[in-house]
């Protein structure tokens, strides 16, 4: 496969819906303790796309260095590469950039882990990982590529289309979601944009959340992380929903390119009846639409229709607000010490679930 590479600042990545692989996204990582690298990528259109002619497509990726131990590091790439290759090409693809990137890497990387923003390609198939390794690896030299035991970021979720007018968009939802967007209102239900002192707020209310879901708790220094990024103040808002003066429930909403992305959420267990969460989200459908987006992800959604999963409450919310579910391919590792990489996942295989790194 023809591939090129060239390093670059990350502030240079081009635009693109992807959030995670957006120069914002590498700031915020940044003053998270992360390094960030760029890379542009070229490659010859025939090998990605089976295109004939000697054309090339060019395109770029984000990844951030992770240290796993005060020796070593993980090489992760956040949804990433975007450059989506046919489905026969993506293992042969993925192979010769990890391998490329292997010596521009630190020497004490262990992986290179892909949480590969790419369609499914066995969305109506309920294979097993080791029939998805075989399928990914056809066509590799080295065989390679494994699936991970866990994924950093869900590879579930749903894509709402905000064209069109306000009513187009309330038309598309469930009877039920509008009827709680205007009970919402109705009982007084103020959304307002919150700022860096309103994240006390959103930080108890997100507490609160992760211990009647049994969610992992970030600490409040990921969420001020956002607020640092320079060059960037409209990357992304904090809303929160209030009645009465007393917040009820918060969230952070991105932007990149032409899609907004609901990455952080947070409620109270007081005053559910108030539906505020509702009006939350369709405030932040129409201040997506002021950003001139023209797609929402709801970031997030249980992997099947199984009501015994438990985030099944989850989906039945997010589905009410319309559009169409996608499954991507979740997290894949291309290891370049297979000793390590088999210690790494002893440990994951205790601590499972999303880390979103």
């Amino acid at each position: 496969m023809n591939l090129t590479l060239q390093e670059k600042p990350p502030s240079f990545l081009y635009e693109t819906p992807l959030l995670h692989q957006s120069s914002f996204w590498s700031q915020v990582k940044r003053n998270q303790g992360f390094k960030p690298l760029a890379y542009d990528i070229k490659a010859r259109s025939s090998d990605i796309l089976g295109l004939p002619g000697s054309s090339f497509i060019l395109d770029d990726i984000l990844i951030l260095l992770s240290p796993i131990s005060c020796e070593h590091s993980i090489a992760y790439v956040p949804y990433g590469p975007v450059l989506s290759p046919l489905e026969s090409q993506m293992g042969s693809f993925l192979e010769e950039l990890s391998e490329q990137l292997r010596d521009r890497l630190p020497r004490n990387c262990v992986l290179l882990r892909y949480d590969l923003p790419w369609k499914r390609p066995w969305e109506e198939e309920n294979l097993q990982r080791m029939l998805q390794e075989l399928r990914l690896n056809w066509g590799t030299e080295k065989k390679l590529l494994r699936k991970s035991c866990t994924d950093q970021l869900p590879p579930d979720t749903i894509f709402i289309d905000i064209e069109g007018s306000e009513s187009d968009i309330l038309s598309r939802m469930h009877p039920k979601t509008r009827y709680n967007i205007r009970l919402a209102l109705k009982k007084g239900v103020v959304v307002r944009k919150g700022t860096f002192e309103d994240l006390p707020l959103f930080y108890e209310l997100y507490k609160e959340t992760c211990v009647r879901n049994s969610l992992n708790l970030h600490d409040s220094s990921y969420f001020s992380s956002f607020f640092g990024v320079r060059g960037n103040e409209a990357g992304f808002s904090l809303f929160l929903a209030e009645l009465d003066g007393v917040p009820l429930s918060a969230m952070f909403l991105t932007h990149s390119a032409n899609r907004a992305t609901y990455l952080f959420g947070a409620s109270s267990s007081r005053n559910r009846n108030s539906m505020s969460t509702y009006a939350l989200q369709w405030n932040a459908i129409l201040q997506a639409r002021i950003w001139g987006c023209t797609q929402y992800d709801m970031f997030g959604i249980a992997p099947s229709e199984q009501q015994s999963h438990p985030m099944h409450g989850l989906n039945t919310f997010k589905k009410g607000f319309g559009g169409t579910i996608f499954h991507r391919m979740g997290c894949w590792d291309y290891s370049f010490d297979e000793e390590l990489t088999n210690e790494l996942f002893a440990y994951e295989m205790v601590e499972p679930g999303y880390h979103r790194t």
